[in-house]
């Protein structure tokens, strides 16, 4: 059995017989130590710690193999079954008890010479079979160092070989800040609103027929969209407020068509209620005005596109952590500022059309521009989905804060679709998917016309703040079509999600989204020439 004291070990070999007392010979060390009077005891009993002479332990210094017992002595005289095997105790295993007042101190086997290195198969970390059931947490850490040493890197050579290429020219013109058409459309977007609510005030009080109401909604959203596409046409604005605008006047668009589709929907659903002599289930639903003007304000600043009468709420509002928010969001919104003037702009300049030209420079054109417009394109999303949308959502106490999945993991085009923008993804199977299968449009048309709705708004979002209609974006929405099919086939066909996963990436943002730059950047210039 072997005893603990202070951290070393001394072997005590009982004598044949149980009922026998053992001598002091029986206690064999490779160094004489002092006698120890040890009772008659069975080998399911301890020994008392204190019964060992303390000092005589201390000074031998002698370390000694375990024998074939589990049990080790405890200071409280307790004894308490280890789960250490013979075979454990000889390829030195550690362990630590506690003794007298609880201190702990370390019991150290003897790692022999003869004890057995390699007992089973395994395999090599990085082999085939095992490489993934590791933990690369270490080298994904490596892989951040590394990205962060090469960029700074690049950074700084940028600067020290060209300085500082910031400008606002292209961002913003005098004629934006003298001329004010784009700030007055701005400012009237929330009378279309305030018409809305009008026209569902009548309908519910059932002052005006229900194909009326139809009627009037569509006229209203149509002027929606199409009177700042006007506005902008017109005055010749720059990109930025162009931009900005048409992205306001969308967002209106699409709460709208929510607004006038959930009301006419619980009316229907009322109807056939009281036709069925059945109660209704809409706890929050006033039957006799049927909608709320506060409700509506709610929903056009909330950071969502599909109205409901409630919404889940927070309790309270995090000041400290709105305020660590926009901070984050002004560094972020500089970072992207400078990548775009500092990176994209001089290899868009030193470019030619992609469809002109020489096909392997447009190639390295391409290339080139690819990692530049990815990290403007992960920042614009971490900017806007991540940290604006909570920042409006804490404001307004805004429960439900989903505004992304882990889209980053999708294996196919048609994943990324539904997980990397959830607003305009539930408002497009509430507004546009399912009502088209209710009315028996099979599911790939209703798919074909969930992305040519998409497809308009992707070109009156670009297109129009360009001052140029080529339908890029319209055509680049719609080949998401095939893409869809074509990734899908790939996955199944691969069985794996590493494969997919690689695909999506390649085609999103090697190849995607460069060339929509060059494009749009060219076709740009080549206007501003002819202008000039």
């Amino acid at each position: 059995m072997a005893i603990s004291v202070d951290g070393e070990t001394q072997t005590l070999l009982q004598s044949p017989s149980p009922s026998s007392s053992p001598s002091p010979s029986d206690l064999r060390c490779r160094r004489p130590v002092a006698p120890v009077a040890v009772p008659e005891t069975p080998s399911n009993t301890s020994f008392p710690v204190d019964a060992l002479p303390r000092d005589s332990a201390e000074q031998s210094g002698v370390e000694t193999t375990c024998d074939s017992d589990d049990r080790m002595i405890d200071g409280n005289d307790r004894m308490e079954p280890l789960a250490v095997k013979d075979k454990q105790c000889v390829e030195g295993v550690e362990r630590r008890q506690v003794h007298g007042t609880g201190s702990g101190q370390s019991a150290k086997f003897l790692y022999r010479a003869s004890a057995p290195a390699h007992r089973k198969v395994k395999e090599s970390p990085l082999s085939s079979d095992a490489i993934f059931k590791q933990s690369h947490a270490g080298l994904f850490n490596l892989c951040i160092v590394v990205l962060i040493a090469v960029n700074g890197r690049l950074i700084i050579e940028n600067l020290m070989k060209y300085g500082l290429l910031i400008r606002t020219g292209f961002w913003f013109s005098s004629k934006s800040l003298t001329d004010w058409p784009l700030l007055m459309c701005c400012l009237t977007l929330p009378l279309f609103p305030l018409g809305a609510f009008l026209i569902e005030k009548l309908a519910w009080r059932k002052c005006i027929p229900e194909p009326l109401v139809i009627s009037l909604h569509v006229m209203l959203t149509t002027v929606t969209i199409f009177y700042p596409v006007y506005v902008i046409l017109r005055c010749d604005s720059a990109v930025l407020y162009g931009f900005t605008l048409m992205f306001f006047a969308s967002i209106v668009w699409l709460k709208l068509v929510s607004y006038a589709h959930t009301n006419y929907d619980i009316r229907a659903l009322m109807k056939s209620l009281d036709k069925d002599n059945t109660s209704s289930h809409f706890s929050g639903l006033d039957a006799e005005e049927g909608v709320n003007f506060k409700q509506l304000v709610y929903f056009m600043v909330a950071p969502t596109l599909c109205y409901q009468q409630n919404y889940p709420r927070t309790t309270c509002i995090r000041k400290s952590w709105v305020i660590r928010q926009l901070i984050k969001l002004v560094i972020c919104t500089g970072l992207m500022s400078f990548i775009i003037e500092q990176y994209i702009n001089p290899i868009v300049k030193n470019s030619q059309h992609p469809l002109k030209g020489n096909l392997l420079y447009a190639i390295e054109r391409v290339l080139k521009l690819s990692v530049p417009t990815l990290y403007v394109w992960l920042c614009m999303f971490y900017c806007f989905f991540h940290l604006w949308l909570n920042i409006l959502a804490e404001l307004l106490r805004f429960g439900d804060r989903e505004f992304y999945k882990d889209w980053w993991n999708a294996k196919t085009v048609e994943e990324y679709w539904r997980m990397w923008n959830m607003p305009v993804h539930k408002w497009m199977i509430r507004h546009i998917y399912f009502p088209c299968l209710r009315n028996g449009i099979s599911k790939g048309v209703a798919i074909l016309i969930s992305f040519f709705v998409s497809a308009i708004f992707h070109e009156l979002c670009i297109a129009v703040p360009c001052h140029i209609i080529k339908f890029w974006a319209f055509l680049g929405i719609l080949f998401q079509i095939p893409l869809v099919v074509l990734t899908k086939y790939l996955q199944n066909k691969f069985r794996s999600n590493m494969v997919g996963n690689m695909i999506f990436w390649f085609f999103f943002s090697i190849l995607g989204q460069p060339m929509c730059v060059l494009l749009y950047y060219h076709d740009v210039m080549n206007r501003k020439v002819r202008i000039d």
